[in-house]
């Protein structure tokens, strides 16, 4: 018998990065565990652990039911592997995506992140922490244009955050899917995610009003852009 694998909650934009007063999705996260108190670990990696983001993750998760904790790649590191044995969830933060892959390669944290995936943990992440479960994942770790890059794969496809956030975004899926660089896209608007549970999607969510997760793809020579039905938490 197979194995269930776990949560994984993909955020197109927002949460506690903006709104560490209203934590809404982060409530969501937590709700998915079976833990009464889970143990969260967010990983700032790619924002180069900017302490005023890290700030505003214990400021959103301190006000829930949960035991934050946060890992440092840059300064003195715990052992990974225990930290991540004592964790519930994994929250891993938005930023450099490129950047952050090359730093988790280094210190072994793919392997970890699997390990825990297929053991039923929850995996989370906004914007850099969204795309990098996937594929292919749509990022701006470049300054001068959008590229397509080969992130975790622990889910098939390719997907884009901030879809309407930043305004490069969906002219740039358009054209990668126009060209044949990708197939489709799972397009996340700020303020709504994406929940998959055993590599299938479950949920599509929206803790912004009107916010919508996007499925599009090319068919016949013409690129459909199709909003999935979504739950609303705001």
């Amino acid at each position: 018998m197979t194995k269930d694998k776990g949560h994984i909650i993909a955020i197109g934009g927002g949460g506690f990065g903006r709104t560490p007063d209203k934590p809404i999705i982060e409530k969501y996260i937590l709700d998915q565990s079976k833990v009464k108190n889970p143990n969260i670990c967010f990983f700032p990696t790619a924002s180069a652990e900017r302490q005023d983001y890290i700030d505003n993750y214990y400021k959103a998760f301190s006000t829930l039911d949960c035991n934050p904790t946060h890992i440092s790649l840059f300064s003195r590191t715990p052992d990974l592997e225990s930290e991540f044995d004592k964790s519930d969830i994994i929250y891993i933060g938005g930023g450099n995506t490129k950047s952050m892959l090359a730093v988790f390669q280094e210190w072994n944290i793919n392997q970890l992140l699997l390990k825990a995936y297929e053991n039923g943990k929850i995996l989370a992440g906004v914007s850099a922490g969204a795309i990098c479960w996937f594929n292919k994942g749509i990022t701006d770790s470049w300054a001068d244009e959008l590229k397509v890059l080969d992130c975790l794969d622990f889910l098939p496809g390719c997907c884009c955050p901030h879809y309407d956030g930043e305004k490069d975004r969906r002219p740039s899926v358009m054209e990668f899917i126009n060209s044949g660089i990708i197939e489709s896209c799972l397009a996340i608007e700020d303020g709504a995610a994406a929940h998959f549970k055993n590599g299938k999607l479950l949920n599509a969510i929206s803790f912004y009003k009107g916010a919508n997760v996007f499925n599009i793809y090319n068919k016949d020579d013409k690129i459909y852009e199709i909003p999935m039905d979504s739950i609303n938490i705001y």
